[in-house]
């Protein structure tokens, strides 16, 4: 099972795709194709199992996952034209899940988008350093409305994990 990150004296824990889904997506993924897994000889993707690069030499698969949808089926909600579906990286294989605490992925530019408790958008914020993330998560936090955040990557608009409060 997997286990979310925090980052030390802080609120908010980044959570990877949860075992039960990656599980799922391994079989088919949210676009209805069959895991190809690769060996990943450059090392250096970004897995949202375990919320780490891949090291080279290890077998990964790029799959297409719907957060929001998935999200939204458990909440009860309907997301409606905010549901996105897109590729993330995840091990093909059993993953321990994340190593330590920490944010990941905090070495770019980021999107830390808002949604509501019915799959809405309610914004979002740039993120450009790494010192930045806890801010945009606070104001982000500070609005009763937002029930989780997605953290994505700038340049290819990809989900990379989803923050709620603890």
């Amino acid at each position: 099972m997997t286990t979310p990150t925090a980052t030390p004296a802080t609120a908010y824990t980044a959570r990877p795709i949860p075992h039960v889904t990656l599980k799922e997506l391994r079989s088919a993924d949210d676009a209805g194709r069959e895991m190809v897994p690769v060996t990943d000889e450059e090392g250096g993707a970004p897995l949202r199992c375990c919320l780490r690069h891949s090291e080279p030499g290890e077998s990964i698969a790029l799959v297409s996952y719907a957060p929001l949808r998935r999200w939204a089926a458990g909440a009860g909600v309907d997301p409606g034209a905010y549901d996105e579906q897109g590729p993330v990286f995840i091990h093909a294989g059993e993953c321990p899940g994340p190593r330590g605490a920490g944010l990941p992925f905090t070495g770019a530019h980021r999107t830390v988008r808002r949604y509501s408790a019915d799959g809405r958008i309610l914004g979002g914020r740039l993120v450009e350093r790494a010192e930045d993330f806890e801010p945009a998560f606070d104001e982000a936090f500070t609005d009763p409305e937002v029930a989780l955040v997605h953290v994505r990557a700038v340049e290819y608009g990809c989900f990379l994990y989803e923050v709620r409060r603890s």
